[in-house]
């Protein structure tokens, strides 16, 4: 493979020259600029772009880790990282991950390996001990509302926001509410659960464990929940659902058994994706694109400063009623 020193002895060049030329350097004549343009299309000389990079201290990829790619809230995020990082002339390197700890792990090795510039989790199953391994591999970035001083975190405030739903509920006459979770364990889900324990005992009423429904992500996962629904000896009269997908599947199930929404059940969900707005569902919003967008800004940030930094940016969220509460 020919390096840019042949090309430079073949032009009669020197190997800086040779280099200016290829970085579109301005100050270079047009004798020697047509003399190295003309070799290196003679002698098809391709420039090794990842060796360039390394040479530079960086890859222009940026990793993403999601647990999959075809959810509207991951899809979301992905299309603001997407949007900042062409901005910025980047490229993205996806991880579907379906929640494996070994596939997060790919990506972290990817980063230490310096393959990587950054690598940006929209949602993670790896343990934080694990991930504190890979604090000086290079920037991290967590899409959730983490209580630690490691890494840069980006989310709404879950618990204060959750506490907002409640509230929002209870003022409309609710005080029997039900709820759904992505993960149990997940960071923002704990926030979540702390915020329907404290609210629950505010009102004196019981924590009921069939009233807490776990991995609730999808339209399907909505359906199957209206029949669960009618095998409890007591229901509630209002559900708070992980996300839009989820009410959208009780909606649809809802003419099936007879109930009427928000007459029998109301319905309240995050995050104001488009079929929300499509079939009338009463949701609190989250600013998810833009999540994506300063995630990328972080990673340009820490590398830029050459230190990762531990910032916490806490993102607003918003009420939009519509019809199902």
């Amino acid at each position: 493979m020919a390096t840019i020193r042949d090309i430079a002895k073949l032009a009669g060049v020197s190997v800086t020259t040779v280099s200016r030329v290829l970085n579109n350097h301005p100050y270079v004549s047009d004798e020697k600029k047509e003399a190295v343009l003309k070799v290196i299309e003679e002698i098809n000389y391709k420039r090794n772009i990842h060796a360039v990079h390394l040479s530079r201290g960086f890859s222009n990829l940026i990793g993403v880790v999601l647990p999959k790619i075809d959810h509207p809230y991951f899809s979301s995020i992905v299309e603001g990282i997407s949007e900042e990082a062409i901005k910025h002339h980047l490229q993205l390197v996806l991880f579907q991950t379906n929640y494996e700890p070994a596939k997060e792990l790919e990506a972290l090795e990817l980063l230490r390996g310096t393959l990587l510039d950054g690598v940006i989790f929209c949602s993670r199953a790896i343990s934080f001990d694990v991930l504190k391994e890979y604090k000086n591999a290079g920037p991290i970035v967590l899409c959730e509302d983490s209580d630690q001083s490691h890494f840069p975190s980006l989310s709404i405030p879950h618990e204060q926001a959750f506490q907002f739903g409640l509230d929002y509920l209870i003022s409309k006459g609710h005080t029997k509410i039900a709820f759904t979770l992505g993960r149990m364990e997940g960071p923002n889900s704990k926030k979540r659960r702390k915020a329907y324990k404290t609210k629950m005992k505010e009102l004196g009423e019981p924590i009921r464990s069939e009233w807490i429904f776990d991995k609730c992500l999808s339209i399907t996962d909505g359906k199957q929940l209206m029949e669960k629904l009618q095998h409890l000896e007591k229901k509630p009269t209002a559900f708070f659902v992980t996300n839009d997908q989820v009410a959208a599947g009780i909606l649809l199930s809802a003419e099936q058994y007879k109930i009427k929404i928000p007459q029998d059940i109301a319905i309240l969900s995050f995050d104001n994706q488009p079929i929300a707005d499509i079939m009338g569902i009463t949701t609190i919003e989250i600013p998810i694109k833009k999540m994506g967008k300063l995630a990328v800004q972080s990673i340009i940030h820490c590398k830029e400063k050459r230190e990762q930094t531990n910032k916490k940016m806490t993102l607003p969220f918003r009420l939009i009623e519509r019809k199902t509460v």
